[in-house]
């Protein structure tokens, strides 16, 4: 599963990762946990008068938009149920009545600097431990959104983060890994009109090669804790508080 990411690069490296005219300034975060308003890119399909009635060949502009981590599908009674839907696995989303629809055309990508998985030890507990690019540079998460209304009136925009089998960096760690869009790609994964076949082919594990993955501190475990100590290798953090 994925329960928790970072995100700390400057706003100019995901405008050129996601080749957008612009992306907000936002402060890093190291601890980003569900239930969170999180920053997403999604397609929006643009269509002229011509377009809409010949239904002939569509174009999407991608947007950055503040969604709600907790999946909330637009039809549920209950927005508690997105507590239980911060995930939705690759195998079955394209067939699960509370993911189907939303896979079909309502994608997303999640920017990242790298994300947490907790391994469990023998002697009980877990250690958590930070994955990320062997180039330290950011990335995306594979997504799917909704659009939820209740009776009032009231919106709530929310997201899933797709997991995938692990690779062999995480699989030491985790059963599962979140679902890594490659940047080559986005378009083929934002682009709502594409035909879900297409899109099937995507949901695989990211190449291992290029990733990495090291142990760090629990205190990541409290949600409270947002600081970069949280991304440091727990080596150095250990050294860190005997000098100290």
């Amino acid at each position: 599963m994925c329960g928790r990411f970072a995100r700390f690069s400057p706003a100019h490296v995901f405008r050129m990762l996601f080749q957008l005219d612009e992306f907000l300034e936002l402060p890093p975060q190291y601890n980003i946990a569900p239930g969170q308003d999180v920053y997403a890119v999604r397609g929006i399909v643009i269509r002229d008068d011509e377009q809409q009635r010949a239904a002939s060949d569509t174009s999407f502009e991608k947007e950055v938009v503040a969604l709600k981590w907790g999946f909330i599908p637009f039809w549920s009674k209950d927005p508690s149920i997105g507590s239980r839907m911060i995930n939705s696995r690759s195998e079955t989303v394209a067939e699960k009545p509370a993911f189907k629809a939303a896979f079909k055309s309502r994608r997303c990508l999640i920017p990242t600097d790298g994300f947490y998985e907790w391994k469990k030890q023998k002697k009980g507990g877990k250690q958590p431990y930070f994955v990320h690019m062997k180039d330290e540079q950011p990335f995306a998460l594979g997504g799917i959104w909704d659009l939820w209304k209740n009776p009032d009136g009231q919106n709530i925009e929310s997201f899933s983060i797709l997991t995938t089998e692990p690779n062999e960096v995480v699989k030491p760690i985790h059963k599962r890994m979140p679902l890594i869009i490659k940047q080559e790609e986005y378009d083929s994964w934002l682009n709502p009109d594409n035909d879900v076949k297409e899109v099937k082919d995507l949901l695989k594990p990211y190449q291992a090669k290029k990733m990495t993955a090291y142990p760090v501190s629990k205190d990541v475990n409290n949600p409270k804790n947002k600081g970069e100590e949280n991304i440091k290798p727990l080596e150095e953090k250990y050294k860190q508080t005997t000098l100290s």
